[in-house]
């Protein structure tokens, strides 16, 4: 099943808080950034977001489970109410997560 389009608004609109959060549709399901980052994925109207060690700190009984088959296990975040704990949860993430090197442009000839 993939993710709606609303459910991922409201996902991107709860996490607002965190920075500039910006979804990609990817396979069905969207990745979703902060600040041009992926912390983790929306799959099947499910908000998953990438282990960390601060997230383990921050929510040590959170459960773990993969967005789809054959994928790591992810942080599954199933209280998308409260603003303040994504918003903490999700600069925690970001911050532990290295910076993606920059895309080389062009194609190698």
């Amino acid at each position: 099943m993939a993710s709606r389009p609303e459910f991922v608004q409201y996902v991107a609109d709860q996490c607002a808080a965190a920075g500039e959060i910006t979804c990609r549709k990817m396979f069905g399901n969207y990745g979703i950034y902060l600040n041009g980052k992926i912390f983790g994925l929306i799959c099947n109207d499910q908000l998953f977001i990438k282990v960390t060690q601060p997230g383990k700190e921050l929510a040590p009984d959170c459960p773990l489970a993969p967005p789809y088959e054959g994928a790591k296990p992810h942080f599954l975040i199933e209280d998308l109410e409260d603003r303040e704990f994504l918003t903490a949860f999700i600069t925690a993430t970001y911050d532990a997560l290295p910076t993606p090197k920059p895309k080389k442009s062009g194609c190698a000839t």
